[in-house]
């Protein structure tokens, strides 16, 4: 692992400038457990980009969200435990067993600096309507059971789940098997885009690992306040 995260609160910094995102990270890394960063800002800046914002020391967890044959995401995930050295990286489960299971076996190649391969389930912008919408018969919360046991079972670290499946799948999977949660919006802000959602306490009681926080951290008057308010209702 690049480094362990100093409480459960990864912030999301959905910007695509350069130095909005570094003054951004810069302002509320000693708040905050870690920073994710995802394609909006991978897509403008790049890796270089990412290292100058989050340099060796912020835990990363580098939200690419890759899906391909098992093969070029093997390759994905060697090059972004080599250059980028993310504490944590996503997939989709939707891919299947082998893509998983490349993507676990290439991190395995790290040793103790892997980073966690993480499966996205559902999107928490999806419902069971738009579910149905691909060819997806089944409801949101069980398609998120069954990616969720095709994860772990194919060697996942864990997954990415909305608030609402924390304790389903804590119970199916144990432990160990660890579950990242966005959709997580304190207490009287707005919802956006997200449908499945929970306040920060509630999502750690449920048995969450980490939460992901973006908009009401970083469109904070002052985000490292708004930051800080959110880990200390941790408490």
């Amino acid at each position: 692992m690049r480094n362990a995260p100093r409480n459960p609160v990864f912030a999301g910094i959905d910007r695509s400038d350069l130095q909005e995102a570094r003054q951004i990270c810069r302002n509320i890394a000693g708040e905050v457990g870690g920073i994710k960063l995802g394609k909006e800002f991978f897509t403008a800046q790049g890796p270089q980009g990412l290292l100058e914002v989050v340099g060796n020391d912020i835990p990363l967890f580098l939200d690419l969200k890759f899906h391909d044959i098992p093969n070029t995401v093997a390759g994905a995930v060697r090059s972004a435990a080599t250059f980028l050295k993310p504490t944590m990286l996503t997939i989709h489960a939707s891919g299947g067993p082998a893509m998983i299971r490349a993507a676990a076996d290439a991190s395995a190649e790290f040793g103790e600096t892997r980073p966690w391969i993480l499966g996205v389930t559902v999107l928490t912008s999806m419902d069971d309507a738009d579910l149905l919408a691909t060819g997806v018969t089944d409801k949101a919360s069980d398609q998120v059971r069954r990616l969720a046991e095709l994860a772990r079972e194919n060697g996942a670290d864990g997954v990415i789940c909305s608030p609402f499946e924390i304790e389903q799948l804590r119970a199916d999977n144990g432990p160990d098997f660890k579950l990242v949660v966005p959709g997580i919006r304190p207490a009287g802000s707005d919802h956006g885009d997200q449908k499945r959602v929970k306040t920060p306490i509630e999502a750690l009681q449920s048995g969450a690992d980490y939460l992901v926080i973006a908009r009401p951290i970083i469109n904070a008057p002052s985000p490292a306040e708004a930051a800080r308010a959110i880990v200390e209702s941790l408490s």
